[in-house]
């Protein structure tokens, strides 16, 4: 690594503003990973749903240039070994891109894309990108961008024998050796940046508000200074949402405070904690105070989730997260995140895999392009798990959208596992996980009126289509929730109040 001087005063100032706005437009809040997606597809469902429904934006897979990886057969992860920085990929041409960050924006979605920025492909091999570009791993070469064999980080900086990282206690290992044997750049030097720029910079200039920054704990933050130096405003001004990939769950030396200089990083601890709790592993009325209370940063500092694309595979940090796998506990954990003020929460979108071949990459046709998303309903069919238009979740996000601004009130819990709470005068929640039902007046500091339960039905053409709850002068309730249920909860907002116009943002 080049060393080079960055002022203290700095780091210091940036650490407190840089790069944290999510640049919501209109009340919005909420990401959503539609994970492996076509851009097409991502731009048709900015149009159709995300738009309406009121999610502030996607997070996008990798744009750039990536090996093809033929065995196994186009796994996942062949995405994140980039070739070069063109944007050409499964999910898309360059093109296409353009055009889906156009009308996304246009639906009042923002687009962060996941960017590799810390490695190129795995060692050894030859062959040829996504976008037509050669590569030689063996030669450290790679002429789409071009990067050579200085490029990377060696024995000089690197002091394993193997070049690759084998002990997670030694930040210089973690920060100069490969991960996985993944050929790591070397971000220290003007060259290199310069290259990482010039993609994040051409990015911005197609319409991208942010990015999420894979591997970024494997990346030193003075690096990450010095290149986001260089990373424009957006046109619309500030600068760009940046939240970064640092698996922090405790016990290791580099922490994801370090990285606070360039933006917000991924809150590992919120998903594994909330498992615990909503597997019944954790009581949940210890709920009251979660988020910095539990020993998390300030909630301007994370993007929180339940789980991610590595760990529901059992990768980056995962083992305990819950997935749409089981799907009842994870409704309800997803309900929490997103009821709950505390960070900038991130919704999964998934495809169906084997999960004993957890490489497996998207739904794909016979020559191995991606399938498009198809649709019965308001649910996607042909592989797409398409968690995001499950109604426990897209009405939370109106739920989230609603109450803005307010903390948490009028907390209540009734027994280990009932919990309930409301947002100010905008909104309330109940859950429950007992062997018993929630059978009780509750406080939901809403006004008068009758509304509807968001997460048994919608609210549509001035009519309930679930369930609806009364509320009196005082703000009391009458308050059930089934234990034995599919959705053991109800949800309720001043957006979807029988008499008032429907809002969702």
């Amino acid at each position: 690594m080049l060393l080079f001087y960055v002022p203290i005063t700095l780091l210091f100032d940036l650490a407190f503003s840089a790069f944290t706005d999510p640049h919501c437009i209109g009340g919005r809040d909420g990401v959503v990973h539609l994970f492996e997606w076509k851009w097409n597809d991502i731009a048709a469902e900015c149009e159709r749903f995300l738009g309406p429904y009121g999610f502030c934006a996607v997070q996008t897979s990798p744009a750039n240039e990536n090996r093809v990886v033929t065995d196994p057969n186009r796994p996942w992860w062949e995405r994140y070994q980039p070739v070069s920085y063109k944007l050409q990929t499964r999910s898309g041409t360059e093109a296409e891109f353009r055009s889906m960050v156009q009308k996304c924006n246009a639906a009042g979605v923002r687009i962060y894309v996941d960017v590799v920025i810390n490695h190129m492909t795995g060692a050894g091999g030859t062959g040829h990108g996504t976008g037509g570009s050669s590569y030689d791993a063996n030669a450290l070469q790679f002429p789409g961008v071009p990067f050579g064999p200085t490029d990377f980080n060696d024995g000089s900086n690197c002091h394993t024998g193997d070049l690759n990282i084998h002990n997670y206690n030694n930040p210089e290992e973690v920060r100069n050796c490969r991960l996985v044997s993944l050929l790591d750049l070397k971000m220290g030097k003007d060259y290199v940046r310069g290259k990482v720029a010039d993609f994040l910079n051409h990015l911005i200039d197609l319409g991208v508000a942010g990015f999420r920054v894979d591997a970024a704990k494997h990346m030193w933050p003075a690096d990450l200074v010095a290149l986001f130096s260089h990373v424009k405003n957006l046109p619309s001004g500030g600068q760009p949402f940046v939240y970064q990939e640092v698996i922090d769950q405790g016990g290791e030396p580099i922490k994801g405070e370090e990285y606070f200089a360039t933006g917000r990083v991924t809150n590992f601890k919120f998903g594994l904690e909330l498992a615990k709790v909503f597997r019944r592993q954790n009581p949940m009325k210890f709920l009251s105070n979660f988020g910095v209370g539990w020993g998390m940063w300030a909630t301007d500092k994370v993007v929180n989730f339940i789980d991610n694309h590595d760990n529901q595979r059992g990768h980056g940090g995962g083992g305990g997260v819950l997935t749409h796998w089981e799907p009842r506990p994870y409704k309800v954990a997803s309900a929490f995140m997103l009821a709950h003020p505390y960070g900038f929460p991130r919704v999964m979108s998934s495809y169906e895999y084997n999960r004993a071949n957890n490489y497996e990459g998207p739904p794909h046709n016979a020559d191995m392009s991606i399938k498009s998303v198809t649709l019965s309903g308001m649910t996607c069919t042909g592989g797409w798990s398409c968690e995001h238009r499950w109604r426990q979740i897209y009405n939370m996000v109106a739920f989230r959208n609603m109450a803005r601004g307010t903390a948490v009130n009028n907390w209540w819990s009734g027994s280990d596992y009932q919990i309930a709470f409301s947002r100010g005068n905008k909104a309330f929640i109940a859950l429950n996980l007992e062997s018993h039902d929630i059978n009780t007046n509750l406080q939901t500091g809403l006004p008068a009126g009758t509304y509807c339960d968001v997460i048994s039905g919608n609210y549509e053409n001035g009519h309930c289509t679930g369930k609806t709850v009364t509320v009196g002068a005082d703000g009391h309730a009458h308050i059930q929730v089934c234990s034995s249920c599919d959705d053991p909860m109800v949800a309720i907002h001043v957006g979807a109040k029988v008499g008032s116009p429907a809002h969702r943002f």
